[in-house]
Protein backbone atom coordinates (compact mmCIF):
# COMPACT_ATOMS: atom_id res chain seq x y z
CA UNK A 1 0.00 0.00 0.00
CA UNK A 2 1.19 3.52 -0.82
CA UNK A 3 1.81 5.71 2.23
CA UNK A 4 1.11 9.43 1.83
CA UNK A 5 2.04 12.15 4.32
CA UNK A 6 -0.36 15.12 4.46
CA UNK A 7 1.11 18.26 6.08
CA UNK A 8 -1.44 21.00 6.75
CA UNK A 9 -2.25 22.99 9.89
CA UNK A 10 -5.93 23.14 8.91
CA UNK A 11 -7.05 20.17 10.98
CA UNK A 12 -10.46 19.74 9.30
CA UNK A 13 -9.04 19.87 5.78
CA UNK A 14 -6.22 17.56 6.78
CA UNK A 15 -8.69 14.97 8.07
CA UNK A 16 -10.89 15.35 4.99
CA UNK A 17 -7.98 14.78 2.60
CA UNK A 18 -6.68 11.81 4.57
CA UNK A 19 -10.11 10.19 4.76
CA UNK A 20 -10.66 10.62 1.04
CA UNK A 21 -7.24 9.23 0.12
CA UNK A 22 -7.72 6.29 2.48
CA UNK A 23 -11.04 5.54 0.78
CA UNK A 24 -9.16 5.56 -2.55
CA UNK A 25 -6.91 2.74 -1.34
CA UNK A 26 -3.97 4.74 -0.02
CA UNK A 27 -2.66 4.93 3.53
CA UNK A 28 -2.68 8.66 4.36
CA UNK A 29 -1.29 10.09 7.59
CA UNK A 30 -1.97 13.69 8.59
CA UNK A 31 0.31 15.98 10.60
CA UNK A 32 -0.21 19.65 11.45
CA UNK A 33 3.31 21.03 11.09
CA UNK A 34 6.60 20.52 9.30
CA UNK A 35 8.23 19.56 12.61
CA UNK A 36 5.76 16.71 13.05
CA UNK A 37 6.36 15.73 9.42
CA UNK A 38 10.11 15.44 9.99
CA UNK A 39 9.49 13.09 12.92
CA UNK A 40 7.13 10.97 10.82
CA UNK A 41 9.60 10.74 7.94
CA UNK A 42 12.46 9.73 10.22
CA UNK A 43 10.46 6.81 11.59
CA UNK A 44 8.35 5.69 8.62
CA UNK A 45 8.55 5.26 4.86
CA UNK A 46 6.38 7.53 2.73
CA UNK A 47 6.00 7.49 -1.05
CA UNK A 48 4.43 10.95 -1.52
CA UNK A 49 4.01 14.22 0.40
CA UNK A 50 1.11 16.67 0.19
CA UNK A 51 1.92 19.96 1.91
CA UNK A 52 0.38 23.34 2.60
CA UNK A 53 2.58 26.45 2.28
CA UNK A 54 1.34 28.78 5.01
CA UNK A 55 2.11 26.96 8.25
CA UNK A 56 3.45 28.19 11.62
CA UNK A 57 7.19 28.17 12.37
CA UNK A 58 8.33 26.31 9.23
CA UNK A 59 6.45 27.10 6.02
CA UNK A 60 5.96 24.77 3.08
CA UNK A 61 8.81 26.27 1.06
CA UNK A 62 11.39 25.61 3.78
CA UNK A 63 9.89 22.18 4.46
CA UNK A 64 10.07 21.11 0.80
CA UNK A 65 13.60 22.45 0.45
CA UNK A 66 14.71 20.47 3.51
CA UNK A 67 13.06 17.28 2.24
CA UNK A 68 14.82 17.70 -1.10
CA UNK A 69 18.19 17.90 0.65
CA UNK A 70 17.78 14.33 1.87
CA UNK A 71 15.37 12.80 -0.63
CA UNK A 72 15.45 13.87 -4.26
CA UNK A 73 12.96 11.26 -5.46
CA UNK A 74 9.83 11.50 -3.31
CA UNK A 75 7.01 13.37 -5.11
CA UNK A 76 5.85 16.56 -3.35
CA UNK A 77 2.52 18.22 -4.11
CA UNK A 78 1.70 21.67 -2.75
CA UNK A 79 -1.92 22.32 -1.80
CA UNK A 80 -2.23 26.02 -0.97
CA UNK A 81 -4.55 29.01 -0.97
CA UNK A 82 -1.74 31.06 -2.54
CA UNK A 83 -2.72 31.45 -6.20
CA UNK A 84 -0.02 33.88 -7.31
CA UNK A 85 2.64 33.04 -9.86
CA UNK A 86 5.62 33.97 -7.60
CA UNK A 87 4.49 31.41 -5.00
CA UNK A 88 4.08 28.72 -7.64
CA UNK A 89 7.48 29.56 -9.14
CA UNK A 90 9.16 29.45 -5.73
CA UNK A 91 7.54 26.09 -5.00
CA UNK A 92 8.85 24.52 -8.19
CA UNK A 93 12.28 26.09 -7.65
CA UNK A 94 12.62 24.44 -4.22
CA UNK A 95 11.73 21.10 -5.78
CA UNK A 96 8.00 20.37 -5.67
CA UNK A 97 6.39 18.30 -8.43
CA UNK A 98 2.84 19.67 -8.56
CA UNK A 99 0.76 22.56 -7.21
CA UNK A 100 -2.97 22.76 -6.46
CA UNK A 101 -4.87 25.84 -5.34
CA UNK A 102 -7.38 25.58 -2.50
CA UNK A 103 -10.20 24.80 -2.40
CA UNK A 104 -9.19 21.58 -4.12
CA UNK A 105 -11.43 19.07 -5.84
CA UNK A 106 -10.69 15.81 -4.07
CA UNK A 107 -11.26 13.75 -7.23
CA UNK A 108 -8.68 15.88 -9.05
CA UNK A 109 -6.29 15.51 -6.10
CA UNK A 110 -6.56 11.73 -6.42
CA UNK A 111 -5.81 11.91 -10.16
CA UNK A 112 -2.77 14.09 -9.58
CA UNK A 113 -1.51 11.80 -6.82
CA UNK A 114 -1.79 8.76 -9.07
CA UNK A 115 -0.05 10.61 -11.92
CA UNK A 116 2.85 11.62 -9.64
CA UNK A 117 3.24 8.07 -8.37
CA UNK A 118 3.16 6.73 -11.92
CA UNK A 119 5.87 9.15 -13.03
CA UNK A 120 7.97 8.16 -10.03
CA UNK A 121 7.46 4.46 -10.88
CA UNK A 122 6.02 3.78 -7.43
CA UNK A 123 3.74 0.76 -7.31
CA UNK A 124 0.78 0.27 -5.00
CA UNK A 125 2.26 -2.90 -3.57
CA UNK A 126 5.35 -1.86 -1.66
CA UNK A 127 7.47 -4.95 -2.18
CA UNK A 128 10.95 -5.31 -3.58
CA UNK A 129 12.06 -8.67 -4.92
CA UNK A 130 15.73 -9.13 -5.79
CA UNK A 131 16.59 -12.72 -6.72
CA UNK A 132 15.90 -14.76 -3.55
CA UNK A 133 15.32 -11.71 -1.35
CA UNK A 134 11.91 -10.13 -0.70
CA UNK A 135 11.45 -6.87 1.20
CA UNK A 136 7.91 -6.02 2.32
CA UNK A 137 7.66 -2.35 3.29
CA UNK A 138 4.16 -2.72 4.73
CA UNK A 139 5.12 -5.56 7.04
CA UNK A 140 8.67 -4.22 7.48
CA UNK A 141 9.98 -7.74 6.88
CA UNK A 142 12.83 -9.23 4.91
CA UNK A 143 13.09 -12.85 3.81
CA UNK A 144 15.57 -14.95 1.85
CA UNK A 145 14.18 -18.06 0.15
CA UNK A 146 11.02 -17.57 2.21
CA UNK A 147 12.85 -17.52 5.54
CA UNK A 148 12.45 -14.28 7.49
CA UNK A 149 15.61 -12.44 8.47
CA UNK A 150 15.75 -10.51 11.74
CA UNK A 151 16.20 -6.84 10.87
CA UNK A 152 15.76 -3.54 12.71
CA UNK A 153 13.55 -0.76 11.36
CA UNK A 154 16.54 1.43 10.48
CA UNK A 155 18.36 -1.47 8.78
CA UNK A 156 15.24 -2.17 6.73
CA UNK A 157 14.85 1.46 5.68
CA UNK A 158 18.48 1.74 4.58
CA UNK A 159 18.42 -1.50 2.58
CA UNK A 160 15.04 -0.67 1.01
CA UNK A 161 16.38 2.73 -0.03
CA UNK A 162 19.57 1.33 -1.55
CA UNK A 163 17.75 -1.41 -3.46
CA UNK A 164 15.09 1.00 -4.72
CA UNK A 165 17.80 2.86 -6.65
CA UNK A 166 20.43 0.32 -7.76
CA UNK A 167 23.72 1.79 -9.02
CA UNK A 168 22.88 5.13 -7.40
CA UNK A 169 25.48 6.27 -4.89
CA UNK A 170 24.21 7.59 -1.57
CA UNK A 171 26.70 9.52 0.51
CA UNK A 172 27.11 8.77 4.20
CA UNK A 173 25.75 12.24 4.94
CA UNK A 174 22.61 11.61 2.86
CA UNK A 175 21.90 8.34 4.63
CA UNK A 176 22.62 9.92 8.00
CA UNK A 177 20.28 12.86 7.36
CA UNK A 178 17.44 10.66 6.11
CA UNK A 179 17.58 7.84 8.65
CA UNK A 180 19.05 9.47 11.76
CA UNK A 181 17.77 13.02 11.29
CA UNK A 182 19.37 16.23 10.06
CA UNK A 183 20.11 17.42 13.60
CA UNK A 184 21.50 14.09 14.77
CA UNK A 185 24.79 14.28 16.60
CA UNK A 186 25.63 10.71 15.62
CA UNK A 187 28.94 10.15 13.83
CA UNK A 188 28.94 9.24 10.13
CA UNK A 189 30.72 6.07 11.21
CA UNK A 190 27.31 4.79 12.33
CA UNK A 191 26.39 4.43 8.65
CA UNK A 192 29.42 2.19 8.09
CA UNK A 193 28.41 0.04 11.07
CA UNK A 194 24.91 -0.45 9.67
CA UNK A 195 26.22 -1.29 6.21
CA UNK A 196 28.50 -3.94 7.73
CA UNK A 197 25.50 -5.42 9.56
CA UNK A 198 23.46 -5.50 6.36
CA UNK A 199 26.25 -7.21 4.43
CA UNK A 200 26.51 -9.87 7.12
CA UNK A 201 22.77 -10.46 7.46
CA UNK A 202 22.16 -10.69 3.70
CA UNK A 203 25.29 -12.50 2.61
CA UNK A 204 23.08 -15.42 1.52
CA UNK A 205 21.26 -13.22 -1.00
CA UNK A 206 22.59 -13.93 -4.48
CA UNK A 207 20.99 -10.96 -6.22
CA UNK A 208 22.91 -7.90 -5.09
CA UNK A 209 26.00 -6.49 -3.42
CA UNK A 210 26.43 -3.33 -1.38
CA UNK A 211 29.48 -1.63 -2.85
CA UNK A 212 31.61 0.97 -1.13
CA UNK A 213 32.19 4.06 -3.26
CA UNK A 214 35.52 5.28 -1.94
CA UNK A 215 35.36 8.72 -0.40
CA UNK A 216 31.60 9.01 -0.91
CA UNK A 217 29.32 6.31 0.44
CA UNK A 218 27.50 3.23 -0.79
CA UNK A 219 25.46 1.82 -3.65
CA UNK A 220 23.82 -1.49 -4.49
CA UNK A 221 24.73 -3.42 -7.62
CA UNK A 222 22.37 -6.08 -8.94
CA UNK A 223 24.06 -9.35 -9.93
Amino acid sequence: MIHILVVDDDKNLNQTVCTYLNDCGFEAKGVLSATEAYDEMYNNLYELIISDIMMPEIDGFEFAETVRQVNRQIPILFMSAKDDLPSKRKGFLVGIDDYMVKPVELAELEMRVRALLRRANIEMERKLVVANLELDADGMTASIDGEEISITTREFHILYKLLSYPKKTFTRAQLMDEFWGIDSGTSLRAVDVYITKLRDKFSACNGFEIKTVRGLGYKTVLL
